[in-house]
C-alpha cells in the first residue's frame, strides 16, 4: 500500500511540472517576459499567429508573392488572367485604345474566335518560360491572330516577322513553306526573340517597343535621352507613332481581358485544354488527302498548318501536322487503314536552265496556266535555272522529295524582257565587240544573232540584227543606222526572242554629217516583217 501511495505521488509531481512551460503565462502577442518557476527571465518570442479575426486578401493584395490556388482556371481566360506579371500602363493614349475596342464587338468576337485554336499552346509555352502571360495577347495587335496576315513591309504570319528576322530565329522561307506562318514555329521565334528583348533591356515596356520598332532603335532612342540626362522609359523615349501607340494597345487588350464587363464586353469561352496535337508523317502527302483522312475539313486543316504554300506536304521538310485534338487519332487510323494509291501526287521538279513558263510547263506536262497557278508564278517572268516547282509526279518518278530540296528549293524569277528585233549599220572600224559594247549587249548574242564570229571585223554600212529593250532607244552616233528598217517587239530574254509583235519602222541616220543635216526625212520604209532571228546554243 505504501509503495502504491509513492507512485501516485510521484505521478502527481510530475504532472504539475508540465503544466507550466516556457511563455505559458503570457498570452500570445502581449508585452511583458514569461517566468518560470522561481522568476527566472525567458527570451520572449514573437507571435506567429497574428491576432483579431481572419480577414480575406483582397485582390492585388498578395504583392510580388505567388499565390497557389487551389482550384484549376475555369476557362482559359482565368489562367491568362494569373499570369498577368507585366507593369501596367496607365495614360490617356491606354483610355484611346480601351475605347477603340470597345466600340467594336464585332471585331473583338473575330478576333478571339480566331484565337481558340492557337491560345492555349501560346500560354503553355509562356508559362513553361516563367514569361508574362500578357504576352499570349500580341498577336492581336500584331494581326488579329491571322497567320496569313501580310504587311506591306513584308512581315507575315500572326507574330509578324520580317524575312531577315524569320531566318534569324531559323524560321525556313522558301518555294514550299513559309515557317512565319508555322503556329509552333513561329510561336518558338516570336519568344525566343522578346526573352532576348528583355535579357537587354530589363523592361517589358522596351522589349515590346523593341519588338516593333527594332532594337537598334529603341538603343539609339535610349542613348540619346542618357546623353541629355532625360529619363530612359517607354514613354520618355521619342518613337514612331506606331511604335507610341504600341504597348496602349496590348494594355488596352489586357485589360479587356482582365475585366469584360468594365467594357461591356463578352468574351467568347475558350476552354482550358488544348486544341491540336502534332501528328508525325513519314510520306509525302497531298494537303487535300491529309484533310481527308483527318476528316476535317480543308478550310479548318490549313488554318492550323498555314505554312505549307503548296497542294503537298513534302514529309522531309514537314514531319508534322497539327490536327485538331479529337481528329489526330481518326487520321492516324485512316492512315494506317489507305489502301487507294500514292499519298502524294505532286513533287519537286528543278528547273536545268532559265527558261520561259511556257517552256517548262512542256518539259513537265502541264498547260502554262496550271503550272504558273500552281507554283504562283506572275505574268512576264522567266524561270532562273536551279529554281525548285512544283509538279505532277510521273510514272518513271514516285520517290518522295529529298531534305536538300524540300529544306531550301526556291523559286528564282526574272524579268521576261519585251524586246524589238532592230537591224543597225556598222561604221568604220566597228568590231562585233565594240557594236555589242555599244547597245549595252553581250558579244556573243550579236555574233549568234548574226551567225558571224564574236571576233569579226565588220564592213563599213554592214547591217546587224541586235534584240533591244522597247525601253531602250538606239543611239544616234557616227556609226548608228542610217534608214533603219522595220523594228519588231518581241518577248523573251536577250537569248530567246519570242513572240512577235506588229512591226513598225525607224529612221536613224549613220553618221555626224548626216544627224546634222536637215531634219526634214523622208517618209520611212516600209520593211516586211522579218523571222525571229536563231536562239543562242546552248553551251
Amino acid at each position: 500500500m505504501k509503495i502504491l501511495n509513492a507512485v501516485w505521488l510521484s505521478l502527481a509531481v510530475l504532472l504539475a511540472g508540465c503544466g507550466t512551460l516556457p511563455g505559458a503565462s503570457t498570452a500570445p502577442g502581449a508585452g511583458g517576459a514569461a517566468t518560470v518557476g522561481g522568476g527566472a527571465r525567458q527570451k520572449q518570442y514573437p507571435s506567429m499567429i497574428p491576432g483579431g479575426a481572419l480577414k480575406p486578401l483582397a485582390t492585388g493584395a498578395t504583392g510580388s508573392h505567388t499565390v497557389a490556388y487551389t482550384s484549376p482556371p475555369a476557362d482559359l481566360w482565368e489562367r491568362i488572367r494569373r499570369g498577368f506579371a507585366m507593369p501596367d500602363l496607365d495614360n490617356d493614349l491606354v483610355r484611346d485604345r480601351e475605347q477603340w475596342y470597345a466600340t467594336r464587338p464585332d471585331y473583338i468576337q473575330r478576333m478571339t474566335e480566331r484565337s481558340s485554336k492557337y491560345l492555349f499552346h501560346i500560354v503553355d509555352e509562356l508559362e513553361r518560360r516563367n514569361m508574362p502571360t500578357e504576352l499570349a495577347l500580341l498577336p492581336y495587335i500584331e494581326s488579329a491572330f491571322n497567320p496569313q496576315a501580310v504587311s506591306s513591309a513584308k512581315a507575315a504570319g500572326m507574330w509578324q516577322f520580317m524575312p531577315a528576322t524569320g531566318g534569324d530565329y531559323q524560321l525556313k522561307q522558301n518555294a514550299f513553306r513559309d515557317d512565319r506562318r508555322d503556329v509552333l514555329a513561329s510561336t518558338r521565334a516570336a519568344l525566343d526573340y522578346l526573352q532576348r528583348l528583355y535579357s537587354i533591356f530589363g523592361d517589358w515596356q522596351l522589349a515590346l517597343a523593341a519588338y516593333n520598332w527594332g532594337e537598334g532603335s529603341v538603343s539609339r532612342a535610349i542613348a540619346r535621352n542618357q546623353k541629355l540626362g532625360l529619363p530612359t522609359g517607354y514613354t520618355d523615349l521619342n518613337m514612331p507613332n506606331e511604335t507610341r501607340y504600341y504597348v496602349p494597345k496590348l494594355q488596352a487588350v489586357k485589360n479587356i481581358v482582365a475585366r469584360p464587363q468594365d467594357f461591356n464586353t463578352e468574351l467568347p469561352p475558350i476552354e482550358n485544354h488544348p486544341y491540336f496535337q502534332s501528328v508525325t508523317i513519314a510520306r509525302d502527302i497531298d494537303v487535300a488527302l491529309a484533310a481527308k483522312l483527318a476528316d476535317v475539313q480543308l478550310r479548318d486543316f490549313k488554318e492550323l498548318n498555314p505554312s505549307l504554300r503548296q497542294p503537298v506536304i513534302f514529309a522531309a521538310g514537314v514531319p508534322q501536322i497539327l490536327l485538331p485534338w479529337d481528329n489526330a487519332a481518326i487520321f492516324r487510323r485512316n492512315l494506317e487503314a489507305y489502301a487507294d494509291g500514292q499519298y502524294a501526287s505532286w513533287t519537286a521538279w528543278t528547273a536545268p536552265t532559265t527558261m520561259s513558263v511556257s517552256a517548262a510547263a512542256l518539259l513537265v506536262g502541264m498547260s502554262e496556266v496550271d503550272l504558273r497557278q500552281v507554283n504562283n508564278i506572275p505574268p512576264r517572268m522567266l524561270i532562273k535555272a536551279g529554281s525548285a516547282l512544283v509538279v505532277p509526279r510521273s510514272a518513271k518518278n514516285q520517290d518522295d522529295v529529298d531534305a536538300q530540296v524540300a529544306d531550301n528549293g526556291r523559286l528564282a524569277l526574272s524579268p521576261e524582257i519585251v524586246t524589238r528585233r532592230t537591224l543597225v549599220k556598222a561604221g568604220k572600224r566597228d568590231t562585233v565587240a565594240t557594236l555589242a559594247r555599244r547597245y549595252r549587249v553581250t558579244t556573243s548574242d550579236v555574233a549568234t544573232w548574226n551567225d558571224v564570229q564574236p571576233s569579226t571585223v565588220l564592213r563599213s554600212g554592214q547591217q546587224l540584227v541586235v534584240y533591244l529593250p522597247v525601253n531602250v532607244r538606239a543611239p544616234v552616233t557616227a556609226a548608228a543606222v542610217s534608214a533603219a528598217p522595220a523594228t519588231v517587239a518581241v518577248r523573251g530574254n536577250a537569248r530567246q526572242p519570242v513572240r512577235a509583235a506588229v512591226p513598225r519602222t525607224t529612221a536613224v541616220r549613220t553618221n555626224a554629217r548626216a544627224a546634222a543635216a536637215s531634219r526634214k526625212v523622208a517618209a520611212p520604209r516600209a520593211v516586211a516583217p522579218r523571222a525571229a532571228a536563231k536562239p543562242a546554243a546552248k553551251k
